[in-house]
């Protein structure tokens, strides 16, 4: 069975051949990857997407392609995914986005990260799902507020793949837990505040 998921306005799928070079120019936008220790160059953005398919194929879910349904474009990429380094809240599940830059400030993120979150929590029943960035990042933040996830000042920890010193390294943690996802969709779908938080979206 070949797993796609919908929105009205997108289609997460699994990634193809032509997906490459969109992608490569995607991780090689500096503003894009402005919380990201470096831009990825092309043959690093092949590798990701064989790893995207790979947990795809073998656990159900990963790093999503993700397709403007109107005109078929690839916009960049929203999913769940295992972190491969070790922390105090591994192992866990994590979903992540990364848009092109044209595409932010939509509510594009936010509509495909909602329907992420709702095939992890009622179609894999995770009991919890992270999500996580580097401090600074606060488009990405407000994303994770807007989806309901909540913050826990105790949970910021350093990223165990960087030097301590590294611009990147300090980040914070986000959770979610299946209990409380529709009480916390309902506040936010009546929240003229986080409503506002919508336009400064991105992907990382």
């Amino acid at each position: 069975m070949i797993l796609i998921l919908k929105t009205s306005r997108l289609k997460l799928r699994r990634w193809l051949p032509q997906d490459e070079t969109v992608f490569a120019a995607i991780n090689a936008d500096a503003k894009v990857m402005e919380h990201f220790p470096q831009p990825f160059s092309y043959q690093e953005s092949c590798e990701q997407i064989k790893r995207f398919n790979q947990s795809i194929d073998e656990n159900g879910f990963g790093f999503f392609a993700c397709e403007l349904i109107a005109t078929g474009e690839l916009i960049g990429m929203v999913g769940l995914s295992r972190p491969r380094f070790e922390a105090h809240f591994t192992p866990c599940v994590e979903i992540g986005w990364r848009l092109a830059e044209k595409f932010w400030g939509q509510g594009l993120a936010f509509e495909a990260a909602k329907e992420v979150l709702r095939f992890g929590f009622e179609q894999i029943d995770l009991p919890e799902i992270v999500a996580f960035t580097v401090v600074a990042n606060q488009r990405s933040r407000a994303l994770m507020q807007r989806l309901g996830m909540k913050h826990d000042p105790t949970d910021d920890f350093a990223m165990p793949t960087l030097r301590i010193d590294h611009r990147c390294s300090a980040h914070v943690l986000y959770r979610l837990s299946g209990t409380t996802r529709l009480s916390s969709f309902d506040l936010i779908e009546g929240s003229s505040i986080l409503d506002s938080l919508v336009k400064p979206e991105n992907d990382s």
